[in-house]
């Protein structure tokens, strides 16, 4: 399948980026790659406080409908083999999570794998994928009263439908607290525990709830806290070689980067080509160029990457914000400035 419209471009290099990663791709890999699924929104629909998936999403339901169309043309084009999963939320009752209430749930919940994949490895992926999800256990940000048992002064809070309940009323007041920061002891101290809880607060700067730490069983922490103790050495020298290796990859994806810059833009001097680059790639930044059709070296995304650079570097776009212009009005006032530059560096 040749991409034919900006849409079309935007949807295959998700799906390929998704596929090339992880040797499977879903519609939701799709939707979350293009932006169109905040993953605070997708979060809420995986913890099962929205009614369906399409009702959190960034476009409207005719754009979603055109943008699925465009994926299952493509999948038919690559020959990849469909596998059913379920979808189940992060609730105790563990509920079937709905995507639409168009009635199309079965073509969300399938995903399509890599033809060459041996049938145990198929096996395995959808198997992970069916996996339910962890339950997640809220820290209070204020005065909460349960709604089972009528207690005001947790700390810790599950959501239901009827509203927040404690751990007690939850079956979870037997497990204790693991903080986040050893990723070693967390890891093994979920395995060794029977049930375990993801434990979150809500950052109101950030409008999203971060992961603070584990509820696990008092044996398992013991019992990771040791087999910790065991390998530390070991786990030091493979985080040193991991670092190693992401820098060089890192470096390599920056060159590409920077490549197509220089192709898309070839007014655009070399050293500011490798300027947006460095920027836009920085792992775990968010931008652009980590975004998975930036990370697909999609032109579209790249372009998106140059403007930015321009808008921030070429004009009072920064001085407009911090002396109190709205932000659509600043763009506006730029906009000029940056065609200006865009034609500049393209001839």
């Amino acid at each position: 399948m040749q991409p034919v419209s900006k849409l079309e471009r935007r949807v295959v290099a998700a799906a390929e980026e998704a596929l090339k990663r992880q040797r499977y791709v879903s519609p939701l890999d799709v939707l979350a790659g293009m932006g169109w699924l905040p993953p605070g929104r997708v979060t809420d629909w995986r913890q099962g406080r929205v009614p369906h998936l399409e009702s959190v999403a960034a476009v409207s339901e005719e754009r979603l409908a055109d943008a699925l169309e465009i994926f299952h043309r493509w999948v038919k084009s690559q020959g990849l083999r469909p596998s059913e999963v379920e979808y189940v939320a992060a609730t105790r009752d563990r509920r079937p999570l709905r995507f639409s209430d168009k009635g199309i749930d079965e073509a969300y919940r399938t995903h399509w794998l890599a033809a060459d994949l041996t049938e145990k490895q198929q096996e395995r992926i959808t198997t992970r994928q069916s996996k339910p999800p962890d339950l997640v256990v809220l820290m209070a940000t204020r005065p909460f009263t349960c709604a089972s048992c009528g207690e005001t002064d947790a700390d810790l809070l599950m959501m239901e439908d009827a509203g927040p309940i404690c751990l007690g009323c939850a079956d979870l007041g037997h497990l204790v607290f693991l903080a986040a920061g050893d990723a070693a002891l967390t890891r093994r101290a979920k395995q060794a525990s029977r049930l375990s809880a993801v434990v979150v607060r809500f950052n109101k700067s950030r409008k999203r709830n971060e992961r603070q730490g584990l509820l696990v069983e008092r044996a398992a922490v013991e019992q990771a806290e040791q087999q910790c103790l065991s390998d530390e050495d070991a786990r030091a020298r493979r985080r040193e070689r991991d670092r190693e290796r992401r820098e060089v990859a890192d470096e390599a994806f920056q060159q590409k980067l920077a490549g197509l810059i220089g192709e898309l833009f070839p007014g655009c001097p070399a050293d500011r080509a490798a300027e947006i680059s460095q920027h836009t790639a920085v792992r775990g930044s968010g931008r652009v160029g980590r975004s998975a059709a930036g990370r697909a070296l999609d032109p579209d995304a790249v372009t998106r990457a140059v403007v930015a650079s321009i808008r921030h570097e070429d004009t009072p776009y920064d001085e407009l914000l911090m002396a109190g212009v709205p932000r659509d009005q600043a763009r506006q006032q730029i906009r000029e400035t940056i065609d200006r530059v865009l034609a500049a560096w393209r001839s």
